[in-house]
């Protein structure tokens, strides 16, 4: 490998875990370097479901499982997520490590997230309710508790009172709503600490260490490109930087020890939440691929938009990751239409748009071009190999590889983990 990349490339839910899970059978430790319990990735082993909203997919490959620094974390998830997978034989408790400069979530985040978005009304982005956002403001705003903040607890003790008192007020008197009890969340947060004290730990050195000893080393990120804070669509993005730069900040690497980027992209396009869609496909059409495709969020269960394959989109996303090759999912998904559109590009105004944009109100006024490709009409999740694939299969991948400007060197064709393709 030794240190890969796996970046989604569209808005997330593309099928990252399936990708990561292949790769992490090779690899020694897999490290999430960013975002919070408000992504998951999906996993089947066998006919065993499995989602992962904290720990990193490499875990039920029983793989060293770092959550690095650019992340922020709800501890009460994550030790409900250890329980969960350890009651159906997964190892977490002696494979994870958690970042002692990873952010906290604390109750106080999720209820201010709330109800902001039930202020916006009509304008709310769609979050997941979650907290990430207010707890990525409190860190930027340099009022946040970390990680390790949890072993002084007369420091912890007021910091978090006086934490407490201000979100209690904004609670209150702007938002008309209930606050939250300083001593309980001290209490809990002592107790969750006492329980993953032992895991907590500067991860960067670990990482480092990896990397110095020559060992495979994957990293995955939650959410995809077009959701990027900085560079998706805004306002309706994440709160983090799902792209691959973001690795360096949020696992504590140099960026020259970074060998590969992968970029993760469906046979179409999916997305949740609020914002302009402009592949987005009628109802109808939406259905016929929503239950093969199993398009319901993994963290929320709403079902997702759905939308043709999208190459201006997947184009920005290469640029800006350094994507070197492609792994596409769901190509099984496609196997029912006797043609697929391909967006090959935009139009605004009769003018033809050269690059994605970057403002939310131009891409809401751009209508997509298409260039209609041959559908295959038969069954692609047994093919083994890309030769066993339809010739119409084969070139639809080719040609979405070129229009994306990367090549397509793994293929996915279903959710079981041989139901993978590698070119």
């Amino acid at each position: 490998m030794p240190a890969t990349v796996v970046v989604g490339s569209q808005w997330g839910d593309e099928g990252k875990g399936r990708v990561v899970d292949l790769l992490a059978a090779d690899a020694d430790i897999v490290v999430r370097y960013q975002g919070g319990n408000n992504a998951g990735h999906t996993v089947w082993i066998g006919e065993e479901k499995f989602a992962v909203h904290l720990v990193p997919t490499g875990v039920l490959r029983g793989k060293l499982s770092v959550l690095g620094g650019g992340m922020v974390i709800d501890l009460d998830v994550l030790l409900q997520e250890e329980e969960e997978l350890s009651s159906r034989g997964i190892e977490v408790k002696s494979n994870i490590r958690i970042s002692e400069n990873a952010h906290l979530i604390l109750p106080y985040h999720k209820l201010i997230e709330e109800q902001e978005e039930k202020r916006r009304g009509k304008q709310a982005i769609g979050t997941t309710l979650r907290g990430i956002g207010p707890a990525y403001e409190d860190k930027a705003a340099r009022r946040g508790l970390r990680v390790g903040d949890l072993r002084d607890r007369q420091s912890l003790t007021d910091r978090l009172h006086d934490a407490i008192a201000f979100k209690n007020e904004l609670l209150k008197k702007v938002y008309t709503a209930r606050g939250v009890d300083p001593d309980k969340v001290y209490h809990d947060l002592v107790t969750l600490h006492d329980h993953f004290a032992d895991n907590i730990c500067d991860t960067s050195l670990i990482v480092q260490e990896a990397l110095d000893a020559k060992k495979n080393v994957l990293f995955e990120g939650a959410h995809g490109t077009l959701l990027d804070i900085d560079w998706g669509t805004y306002p309706y993005v994440t709160s983090s930087n799902p792209l691959s730069g973001e690795v360096t900040a949020g696992a504590g690497i140099p960026p020259k020890l970074i060998d590969r980027i992968i970029g993760a992209a469906k046979a179409y396009t999916s997305r949740v939440g609020a914002g302009p869609f402009p592949t987005a496909v009628d109802e109808t059409t939406a259905e016929k691929m929503r239950e093969p495709g199993g398009e319901f969020g993994s963290t929320t269960g709403r079902a997702r938009g759905i939308g043709w394959f999208d190459a201006m989109v997947v184009r920005k996303s290469v640029r800006l990751n350094g994507i070197e090759e492609l792994a596409i999912t769901h190509l099984d998904v496609l196997d029912q239409f006797d043609e697929i559109p391909v967006c090959v590009g935009y139009q605004c105004g009769g003018r033809e748009v050269a690059h994605f944009p970057n403002q939310i109100t131009d891409l809401a006024r751009c209508e997509p071009v298409y260039e209609t490709l041959p559908g295959w009409k038969s069954d692609t999740s047994q093919a083994k190999s890309f030769s066993d694939l339809p010739d119409n299969a084969r070139r639809y991948v080719e040609r979405i590889g070129e229009l994306a400007g990367a090549p397509v060197t793994y293929v996915l064709v279903g959710r079981e983990r041989e139901q993978s393709i590698i070119r």
